[in-house]
């Protein structure tokens, strides 16, 4: 079995270098690669997927990953974690026609581009022809990986996370459904909140400054991670050694690039703070993609929104924007960044919003992969969703269906994570607070006790266990969604004074 073993570190070796080149070639393309080279970057990809798919899928590499799965139990405990999820990863991808895999990321290579471009000019015709391709890949991609216990649509949410199906997301949102959109009713029946300050002129070179305090604040090591900017926010990483964020800033909307920030921050602390051990295996990184939005919105939005970290830090902000925020009291800030509104774009919504924005793209997920809407159909049933849920009306397709990246990506079954971890963030918050002074924490100079805590509760496991046990061994309890609601409820009760 030694020797077993050696030869599947060797694999293992070559494939997380091809990995890197890829991880790379998609940095550069989200942030600063000319247009010109999209058809030279998809052959290149297409050239890489190949000799990874030389290695992954050879009769050698197969039987030693099987060898190592078949007496898994007499090996380590990380190796036998990791092989499981190598075996059953292998095992799927080998349904799928080694031909359509290098076809697939071709064309998602070309595909930001086009998605891109498309919103920037507000045309989703441009965008629809390769939206469709990658939907007809996904669906032909669950034929070929489907099981008796999952098929359809169930298929993509089990990618991104494992164990969770319609029938658990229904359940969390009918939930929702049932006790938040009263709830927004009541409160966007009130006087709202004048927020007309931030929306005013914000020289980006300031926003830019103050984004590197953020960096300082949440203890970001530049030595191990960069920033930069592009068109829709994101964080990718490669081990705990190479993080990287990217940002957009507005000069009419200041709270923009500062929560955009925070939240991609948040996913990179969980990278850098995973256990090192991990890096290079199929365990590095968060575990899933709910447990990772858990950490970007538990930044963003229970610390990054709290009255605690402003009484800490707008002094800096108002020094830097003098000639708007003088006279705006931590106060008044305070409810700016927790204003309730109905609004179009996701990214912007209010924390207490933001999950109906989620609701509405799991439902039109769930007709185009089980009722096979039509895909030119997309962009109206978008804009009725938008009246049902939040009673505003959708003008244009760049602040509608092109407004977020991920279908360009074909991150089919990714959007419910964004609900289903701000609802764990929630949990792991209401245990935080019986164990540290949590007002003390979030005011500091910067998050180093937030960071340790959720390290030792979340971070240091990296992949190597599911979120529901990591809520049962940092929280005691199973997942349950009733904090996350609760959590919603009392904050902004307080803040619109609701009894």
């Amino acid at each position: 079995m030694e020797a077993i073993i050696k030869k599947y570190y060797a694999y293992r070796a070559k494939l997380n270098a091809l990995s890197y080149a890829l991880y790379l070639i998609n940095w550069d393309t989200e942030t600063e690669a000319p247009s010109g080279c999209l058809d030279e970057r998809a052959k290149n990809v297409g050239e890489l997927v190949s000799m990874m798919l030389e290695i992954s899928h050879s009769k050698d590499y197969i039987e030693v990953v099987r060898k190592i799965y078949t007496s898994k139990d007499s090996v380590d405990e990380a190796l036998r974690k990791e092989i499981i999820k190598v075996y059953e990863a292998l095992e799927k991808e080998l349904k799928v026609p080694e031909k359509e895999l290098i076809a697939y990321e071709m064309l998602l290579a070309s595909a930001n581009n086009i998605w891109k471009e498309a919103k920037l000019t507000d045309n989703y015709k441009l965008f629809a022809p390769v939206l469709k391709k990658i939907i007809n890949w996904q669906k032909k991609y669950i034929k070929y990986v489907e099981t008796p216990n999952l098929k359809g649509y169930n298929v993509l949410l089990d990618d991104y996370e494992k164990g969770f199906t319609m029938a658990d997301y229904d359940y969390l949102f009918d939930t929702l459904k049932k006790e938040l959109v009263p709830f927004v009713k009541k409160i966007t029946s009130k006087e709202g909140i004048n927020d007309e300050v931030v929306r005013k002129y914000y020289d980006i070179t300031k926003q830019k400054k103050f984004a590197k305090y953020l960096m300082d604040v949440m203890c970001f090591d530049q030595t191990y991670g960069i920033t930069k900017e592009s068109e829709h926010p994101f964080t990718s990483g490669y081990g705990t050694t190479d993080v990287r964020v990217t940002c957009h800033y507005y000069p009419n909307l200041l709270t923009s690039s500062i929560f955009s920030m925070i939240h991609e921050l948040g996913h990179a602390t969980y990278e850098r703070q995973c256990d090192p051990k991990y890096d290079g295996t199929a365990l590095s990184g968060g575990t899933t993609m709910a447990m990772h939005e858990s950490q970007s919105r538990f930044y963003e939005n229970i610390v990054g929104r709290s009255y605690p970290f402003w009484q800490k830090h707008y002094q800096y902000l108002q020094s830097l924007f003098e000639e708007n925020l003088q006279n705006v009291t931590i106060d008044a800030f305070y409810k700016m960044v927790n204003k309730v509104e109905k609004s179009l774009i996701r990214t912007e919504a209010d924390e207490l919003t933001y999950p109906l924005h989620i609701m509405i793209r799991y439902d039109l997920e769930k007709m185009i992969f089980e009722d096979n809407v039509d895909i030119a159909s997309l962009p109206n049933l978008w804009n009725k969703l938008y009246k049902e849920y939040l009673d505003i009306n959708v003008e244009t397709d760049k602040e509608g269906i092109l407004q977020d990246v991920h279908w360009a990506g074909g991150s089919f079954g990714y959007f419910p994570t964004y609900a289903l971890g701000s609802a764990y963030a929630a949990q792991l918050y209401h245990q935080m607070q019986k164990e540290i002074d949590v007002n003390k924490a979030f005011s500091a100079n910067n998050l180093a006790e937030v960071n340790e805590w959720l390290k030792e509760k979340v971070h240091k496991y990296a992949g190597s266990k599911t979120p529901q046990e990591i809520l049962l061994l940092a929280t005691g309890e199973v997942f349950n969604p009733k904090y996350y609601i609760d959590y919603l409820k009392t904050k902004y009760s307080k803040i619109y004074k609701i009894d």
